[in-house]
């Protein structure tokens, strides 16, 4: 299932993508609105997950989005060291359970 990353951090978007692409995981990262929106509007992402950088007003906008645009499940995280333990521990099963129609929005 293709999951679409935002956050404010480049570097931590990076590192997110970096751990789901070494498991296995077809991710894609942005780090503005306007870059995640147009991501989304094509309809290709069944999970987002929202980093904690990502302010209320832009989380609650992106959400309502998301889900008029076929994504299925959305993560909040605020990722905590070392990433790529949080990565496999926090967002990589919820990414399979979504995949496997378990864990939807």
């Amino acid at each position: 299932m293709r999951t679409l990353v935002l956050g404010r951090t480049p570097a931590r978007v990076t590192a997110v993508l970096a751990t789901l692409h070494a498991d296995g995981f077809d991710a894609e990262g942005v780090s503005t609105d306007e870059e995640a929106l147009k991501l989304l509007a094509t309809e290709e992402f069944g999970v987002l997950i929202i980093g904690g950088g990502v302010g209320p007003g832009s989380r609650a906008a992106i959400k309502e989005f998301a889900a008029e645009h076929r994504v299925r499940h959305v993560i909040d995280g605020a990722l905590s060291e070392p990433f790529d333990v949080y990565v496999r521990r926090e967002f990589e099963p919820r990414i399979r359970r979504a995949a496997a129609g378990t864990d939807v929005l």
